[in-house]
């Protein structure tokens, strides 16, 4: 019924993602991108014709790149992004993005077969920044459940 949807923004070091500051960031997406779409509950990830997301814009600022990705669950998320080799890139992230001074990731479910857009994502982030871990928006460190999230939506339609 419902799967798990993840946000995760950087501001780049570099100018922009041509920069030759982000080339071994750039020259690493092709194989990250390929081990998500291969892993175990990988269902969709925001990318444009080229395969990437690299040139879809977050905001107004133009060093802001977006990562969007929907999963079965939570799980299979963490298992990504933490025991693949998508956690090594992850461990250079510094040599690529400045460090942010808010919430820079966001984990949200959505209905089986729909696709957060980016502008759901910068709810997303913007809600978790305002007001904590909720099953609205939540992260790894404090997760949710779905039915948690469907009793909220519940609640706040009365």
């Amino acid at each position: 019924m419902w799967n798990v949807a993840q946000v995760n923004i950087g501001r780049m070091t570099g100018s922009s993602i041509n920069d030759p500051v982000m080339s071994d960031f750039v020259s690493q997406l092709e194989k990250i991108n390929t081990l998500a779409e291969s892993s175990q509950g990988f269902v969709w990830r925001l990318k444009e014709d080229g395969g990437n997301a690299t040139s879809i814009t977050y905001n107004d600022d133009s060093r802001i790149i977006v990562n969007m990705s929907v999963w079965q669950s939570i799980d299979d998320l963490s298992f990504f992004t933490y025991k693949t080799l998508h956690r090594d890139v992850l461990a250079q992230r510094a040599k690529w993005f400045e460090k942010m001074s808010g919430h820079f990731q966001a984990l949200w479910y959505v209905p089986k077969f729909s696709f957060p857009s980016v502008e759901d994502a910068r709810f997303r982030i913007g809600y978790l920044e305002k007001n904590g871990p909720t099953p609205m928006a939540f992260t790894f460190a404090r997760r949710f459940s779905p039915e948690a999230y469907f009793e909220m939506l519940n609640q706040e339609n009365l």
